[in-house]
């Protein structure tokens, strides 16, 4: 049972490497499955050392129980498994991981998704355990799993404590591996090698907590999406239609918290515009465990509520600016604009619960900034005449804050006037609105300020979707097609977007106003006749405009790469001659007396000693005579013989001789101590003598 600690080892750096998929799934969905793989391998690999043939296949399905039984149990028949578990085990080999890229991160815990993780660790298992009882060679065992640390690095990469915790651990099995390949009278030279790889991996682990690189990191998940069929119905187009049906119910609301009740319900955003159609996002992924909350200035709020659909075929489902995660539902997600989707339309009476991240704003928006960075510029078309000077003229001069952008909504609430219909948001059928007969739709009302607002320089969007009714019926709204409406946000530094009303049709009379609407219509009261530029508001794009403040020096993305250069410098350039020099001498017999010599020169240049490609070694001990290294020249003289026997002979130089020409070279080092501490510093880390 010799084998137990070396099969014990790289089982548990393959363990440690599927543990590095924890940003993708998180540890508690990997931890079982990975443990128990772990576990029956290993045990597998042991009974089995005498099958060596049939080791393999016993270890492989040994491993594959473990999953089917942890992962894919419901699939079984009183565990033994049945096809069902034999398609989706085909399925984590050829799906899984492409299904993990399309989600959002923490991906679901489902077996669907984690199935590939469990796999990876089950064939770094096989063949690192091959590895290591067939060839005796503990340390390349470790290859399979270190593949697998680098592709979990691929899919998401670890940060912080967990990057550190990470690598640590893996390098302390390393090390057990490195203990553990030696022979037993070589165990206390290769203790002795081992701090200087952990002090490396402390050192850089120090430099990764303290001085994270900036950006994010790399991921495969970045280009990897859920593609979306452009034959959609355009929730946009359907506005007209549902509003000569308004009793027919859509969706019912039962909200954990009756005061805290939005006033609305997108279903889809529309950010960009070609001078006729408006159409969504397209970078849908399939939504996670749970997204995190919005990186914003005011505090947030988890807010739930279940939702209801009353009629079929429907696949855009009600959501909220800011999703938090859904609950029996398995929807896409448009990140950046909140939308959900449904994979294929759905049945009517199917429920979900919904959590989204309410902004909490404790007073008004009045003088706020708008915030550019979230979006919503995304083109106007080609405008007609006459429409940007009605925008500059709706804001009375007044520049681009969320005063311009209330101002803008009240010029549209007071000049024009709603009526029901079919308008038409393209360019021609918007100039009729705004400047000749100044009767339109609510869609038509969204649509114009959203243009105008972008010709202005606010960011705006536009949103459809439903207002939340006044009716309630057994403690649920039920919201109906005659609740339909389109409507305008604009982007707020700080806050997120926040949504306008230029057609006066979302007010409802449920509920409590509260947070956004509260604030802004706050911000409405206080909206004088006149207004004129802002104070300077809170949040930090309101501090000032970046045409009038100077662009801060990027002092960490200037200083941390010539810091990890220099690390890199410090610790590569020793690191590589160490290796060189055990590589010289590890050669047979005239070889290693080569590198002896070679390995000498290069020490003398190291220390400026003037040389040149042609000289002997007697030259060169001439040359370190002249120098001032009397002891180095010593050296090379004891080494020059040894050199003079190998090259011109004809015999092969024995153990004696290779270690009499290495001992020289330890003679010339010692003779180079006379250089000082200063000297032997440059030399160790000078590269030049890395090249020939």
């Amino acid at each position: 049972m010799r084998e137990r600690l070396p099969v014990t080892l790289v089982v548990l750096a393959a363990a440690v490497a599927g543990l590095c998929f924890a940003p993708v799934f998180g540890v508690s969905a990997l931890l079982p499955v990975i443990v128990v793989v772990a576990v029956v391998t290993g045990g597998a690999a042991l009974l089995s050392q005498s099958l060596v043939a049939w080791r393999p296949l016993v270890v492989t399905l040994a491993g594959l129980l473990a999953v089917v039984e942890v992962l894919l149990f419901p699939t079984t028949l009183a565990g033994l498994p049945t096809g069902t578990t034999v398609a989706l085990l085909t399925e984590g080999v050829t799906d899984s991981w492409q299904l993990t890229l399309q989600s959002t991160w923490p991906a679901r815990p489902d077996p669907r998704l984690v199935l590939f993780v469990p796999l990876l660790v089950l064939l770094a298992c096989v063949f690192g355990l091959e590895v290591l009882l067939r060839l005796k060679k503990p340390v390349p065992a470790l290859t399979p799993s270190f593949a697998v640390v680098v592709l979990s690095q691929v899919f998401g990469a670890l940060t912080g404590l967990a990057a550190v915790v990470a690598a640590l651990a893996y390098v302390a099995v390393a090390a057990g591996v490195f203990v553990v390949s030696r022979p037993s009278n070589e165990h206390q030279s290769a203790l002795s090698f081992l701090p200087a790889p952990l002090v490396v991996t402390a050192v850089v682990a120090v430099v990764g907590l303290l001085a994270p690189m900036p950006g994010p990191s790399y991921s495969l998940k970045q280009d990897q999406l859920v593609p979306v069929s452009a034959r959609m119905t355009n929730p946009l187009d359907d506005v007209a239609h549902r509003r000569a049906r308004p009793d027919a119910p859509v969706f019912s609301v039962r909200p954990s918290c009756e005061r805290c009740l939005p006033d609305r319900w997108p279903v889809v955003v529309l950010d960009t515009y070609n001078g006729v159609t408006w159409t969504a996002g397209s970078r849908y992924r399939r939504l996670g465990s749970e997204l995190p909350p919005p990186d914003l200035d005011v505090p947030v709020t988890r807010r739930d509520a279940v939702i209801s659909l009353r009629e079929a075929g429907t696949r855009w489902l009600p959501s909220q600016p800011w999703p938090a995660a859904v609950s029996g539902a398995d929807p896409l997600v448009e990140e950046s604009e909140g939308s959900l989707l449904a994979p294929s339309p759905l049945r009517a009476g199917v429920g979900y619960g919904l959590s989204w991240w309410e902004p909490e704003v404790g007073g008004s928006l009045d003088g706020f900034a708008i915030d550019p960075a979230l979006g919503g510029q995304d083109g106007v078309g080609t405008p007609p005449p006459g429409v940007a000077e009605l925008a500059t003229e709706a804001v009375k001069g007044v520049r681009s804050s969320f005063t311009s952008a209330l101002q803008l909504e009240r010029f549209l609430r007071e000049n024009y006037r709603r009526v029901d219909g079919s308008g038409g948001q393209s360019w021609p059928q918007l100039r009729r609105f705004l400047l000749d007969t100044k009767e339109g739709t609510s869609e038509q009302f969204a649509s114009a300020y959203v243009l105008m607002a972008r010709m202005l320089g606010i960011p705006a969007r536009l949103v459809v979707g439903y207002r939340t009714p006044e009716r309630k019926s057994g403690g649920e709204h039920v919201v109906h097609n005659d609740d339909v409406l389109a409507w305008p946000e604009v982007a707020v530094a700080g806050v997120g977007w926040v949504p306008l009303d230029p057609a006066g049709a979302a007010t409802r009379g449920a509920g409590e106003d509260s947070g956004l609407t509260a604030a802004t219509q706050k911000a409405r009261d206080t909206l004088p006749t006149d207004p004129s530029d802002p104070p300077v508001g809170p949040g930090p794009a309101a501090q000032a405009d970046p045409d009038e403040r100077g662009s801060p020096f990027p002092l960490v993305a200037t200083v941390i790469p010539v810091v990890v250069l220099l690390l890199g410098w410090l610790a590569g350039v020793p690191a590589a001659k160490w290796v060189r020099a055990r590589r010289r001498r590890r050669g047979p017999g005239t070889a290693a007396v080569h590198g002896a010599w070679l390995e000498a020169r290069d020490r003398l240049r190291e220390h400026r000693v003037p040389l040149t490609a042609g000289m002997t070694p007697l030259e060169t001990a001439a040359a370190a005579a002249g120098a001032g290294l009397p002891a180095a020249a010593d050296g090379v003289r004891r080494l020059a013989a040894t050199v003079d026997f190998a090259m011109w002979s004809g015999a092969e130089p024995g153990a004696q001789a290779r270690d009499d020409a290495w001992a020289a070279v330890r003679a010339v080092r010692r003779g180079l101590r006379a250089r000082g501490l200063t000297a032997r510093l440059r030399a160790a880390v000078d590269p030049r003598t890395l090249r020939p």
